[in-house]
């Protein structure tokens, strides 16, 4: 958990660097990248909360 608190802002900060380079220099590979990076954190926190919901399904308290 702590490492995903550490991933999730600085994966945000260079998604937000990359659309920014590609605004000043309008460079289509810092889009490209961002984009991709975006997709990729998209899908791993699904992922992360996919099994933590499963994780509450198996283990019910009884």
């Amino acid at each position: 958990m702590l490492l995903l608190r550490i991933l999730i802002p600085l994966t945000a900060i260079v998604i937000v660097l990359g659309f920014f380079a590609y605004a000043l220099t309008r460079d289509q590979r810092y889009f490209t990248f961002a984009l991709r990076l975006l997709q990729i954190g998209l899908i791993v926190v699904l992922l992360i909360f996919g099994l933590l919901f499963l994780e509450r399904l198996v283990f019910v308290p009884l």
